[in-house]
């Protein structure tokens, strides 16, 4: 994740669209989640079939064996799948928790990484905010007097009027065509 910086903090769309992200996510975990959970009720289910079937049997006084070894030979392949069933729910419900815990610890890392570059930020600005108001004090206490020389003043600068480079004055009034301008 990782957050643009703007005046005010992070960019809002950005965080919202992280946070549906992450909702999605959480989201299809908890349906795993679900999911790995009635994999167990199934296999209660199966469990008590398989134990029903075992009593009917052994009711009935087995008229012949092949048909209660039979019996017995289903119970046990029920019971094994309800096992190897109950097995792949639990994996996969591990596999969930793991995935929504490092989720969980990259998430947070980010957010710990992106809060410090905000506050670096938010650091830096106001170190320039104090330098900026520092050079604007300096500023005001350190007037120029109004008879202090300038580049412009020394000899050889620039006059400040033609009068005072000693040139002739300069009417604005336009010659008449033909005439000749000293």
């Amino acid at each position: 994740m990782r957050f643009s910086v703007v005046e005010t903090g992070y960019d809002q769309r950005q965080v919202d669209s992280c946070l549906d992200e992450l909702g999605v996510r959480l989201t299809r975990l908890a349906a795993r989640a679900e999911v790995a959970a009635g994999a167990g009720r199934e296999w209660d289910q199966i469990r008590q079939e398989a134990t029903l079937l075992r009593g009917l049997v052994d009711r009935q006084g087995s008229p012949t064996d092949d048909a209660a070894a039979a019996a017995r030979r289903a119970a046990s392949a029920v019971e094994r799948e309800a096992a190897d069933i109950l097995a792949q729910a639990r994996g996969e419900l591990d596999a969930a928790r793991e995935e929504a815990r490092q989720l969980r610890e990259r998430v947070y890392a980010e957010a710990v990484q992106a809060r410090r570059e905000f506050e670096a930020a938010l650091h830096e600005r106001r170190r320039r905010e104090a330098r900026v108001d520092q050079l604007l004090a300096g500023m005001a206490g350190d007037a120029v007097p109004a008879d202090t020389p300038t580049a412009a003043a020394s000899t050889g600068g620039v006059p400040a009027t033609r009068a005072a480079a000693g040139a002739p004055e300069v009417s604005a009034q336009r010659p008449e065509p033909g005439t000749r301008v000293a």
